[in-house]
Parts: structure tokens; sequence; C-alpha cells
């Protein structure tokens, strides 16, 4: 009987990450999901991590998520999109998962409009990464990964 692998990754998206290849490239990179969570999946592997990856534009679904995650996941990668700056339901439910959770920004929130630079997941996460693109996501890979004694 194999050990069990405790070393599972959520990569949660939200709103409009679905058309990720249609938004402003200059904030977003130019490429899709698909291409992102391709990255994100050989990072993750690299650093011992086992990635699942959703993405939904529904918030009561992505709640939901988070309410199923300490079942599915170990830790998890957070980038809720518009949510981050208003939900307080997004952030109840990340607090109810007990997990330990970096959050993530493609583009550079505190450099950006003014209602960007909010995050009701501030005193949640682990820490809060933004402006790097997709590289933001293997520093939170990494940051979990030491977290979690992968490797």
């Amino acid at each position: 009987m194999s050990p069990i692998t405790r070393n599972r990754v959520a990569v949660l998206h939200g709103v409009n990450f679905d058309v990720l290849e249609r938004r402003d490239p200059s904030f977003y990179g130019g490429g899709s999901l698909s291409q992102l969570e391709t990255q994100i999946g050989g990072w993750a592997h690299e650093l011992g991590l086992e990635p699942i990856f959703f993405q939904t534009n529904h918030e009561g679904e992505f709640v939901e998520q988070l309410h199923q995650l300490p079942e599915l996941a170990d830790a998890a990668v957070l980038n809720a999109g518009a949510w981050t700056h208003y939900s307080r339901a997004i952030a109840d439910a990340l607090a109810i998962t007990g997990l330990p959770t970096v959050e993530v920004h493609l583009s550079d929130v505190e450099n950006r409009d003014d209602w960007r630079r909010i995050s009701v997941f501030d005193g949640l996460v682990l820490a809060k990464i933004s402006g790097q693109g997709a590289a933001g996501y293997r520093e939170a890979l990494a940051l979990l990964a030491k977290e979690l004694g992968a490797g």
C-alpha cells in the first residue's frame, strides 16, 4: 500500500479566468488559462506538489469549492480575480478551510486602481504575490512546498 500524498495544492481561479487570453495582455500576459495551468503544473511537480485546478465565474461555486477544500488539498493558491477586493463570502469560506494559502495576482494590484489595493484575504493568507505574471505562481508554490515540507 502506497503512502497518502500530503502535498496536494489546490490552485483556484475566479471570475474571468476562463477568458484570460482575451484580457489586456499588459496586465495578464496574453496566455490562456490552460497554458497558465500547464506552467503551474510543471512547477508544482518540480517542487514535489500535486496540483488540483479549479475555475468558476460563479461566486457561490467558488465558496462551495472552498468548503470542500480540506478533503481535496493540503494547501491552496488563490487568485479570485475581482472577488479578491470585495467578496466577504469567499473570505469567510477561505477562513473555514484552515489551509495554508497564498494569494496571487498576475498584475501589480498595488499600482493599479485604488479599489484593487484592497484584499478581503488580508490576514488569512501566508503571503500575497502580485505583479510577477505567471512567475508569481512559482513563488507561491515554493512557499507552500516549504510550508508542507515537500520535496
